[in-house]
């Protein structure tokens, strides 16, 4: 039987499963089944919602998927020292649009309690139709500014959203009392790292590798001062 390339762009599920082997994750059939069908969401209300300037399916799939994906293994490793363990976690994605990386958390993590939050009602509703269409009781978008929310919240992410201090600031108050931030950027922000506002650490810094992607990408923790 003729093997399949798997860099070819018409073989999706070939590169995605290629993706999530190089790192290093566990994630099923019928999940990998949901990214794909999340993908496919994606194109469909893109023609109307402008979701992401990406058009093409072997972009989609590296430049936010396999991008989002880098960051699961980095939250279960950090969820795993927490008490309540996988379970009871709640994570807010902060200025989700179309869910990156909220929805692919939420896939790959079902016990895991993901809320979408972005100011346009439009990409909220998105993530609601993308709960609903791939059944993930786990999910659910909210059409509102972050700062008007209360939480608690156990992680607070985001994904090339804003400077570390606006995302803190607007954040803060639906962060719980031993919960982290956990922003994914490109290069590591050294001068926004040194703006910090007063009481907010960087606790670790780690590069992230996505494959199929040649691009500088990171994760930088924080949480409050002690």
């Amino acid at each position: 039987m003729k093997a399949v390339d798997s860099a070819s762009p018409l073989d999706l599920p070939g590169v995605l499963l290629g993706g999530i082997q190089a790192l290093g994750l566990a994630v099923s059939e019928e999940q990998q089944q949901q990214l794909l069908a999340y993908m496919g969401l994606i194109q469909k209300w893109n023609k109307v919602y402008n979701l992401t300037a990406l058009r093409e399916p072997q972009e989609i799939l590296t430049h936010h998927l396999l991008d989002s994906l880098s960051a699961v293994k980095p939250l279960l490793r950090h969820l795993s020292s927490l008490d309540s363990g996988l379970g009871g976690v709640d994570v807010l994605d902060v200025g989700s649009g179309g869910g990156l990386p909220g929805v692919v958390i939420s896939i790959c993590c079902p016990h895991v309690r993901v809320t979408c939050v972005d100011a346009v009602s439009k990409k909220a509703a998105f993530v609601q139709q993308v709960a609903a269409s791939l059944r993930l009781a786990n999910l659910k978008g909210v059409h509102a500014r972050v700062e008007s929310l209360t939480g608690p919240f156990d992680v607070i992410c985001s994904r090339a959203f804003a400077s570390l201090s606006d995302f803190v600031a607007w954040s803060a108050g639906a962060l719980s009392e031993k919960g982290v931030w956990m922003a994914m950027k490109g290069k590591v922000p050294h001068e926004e790292m040194a703006l910090l506002p007063p009481g907010i650490g960087v606790f670790h810094v780690e590069q992230l590798q996505v494959p199929n992607l040649a691009a500088d990408r990171c994760m930088i923790w924080l949480k409050k001062s002690v």
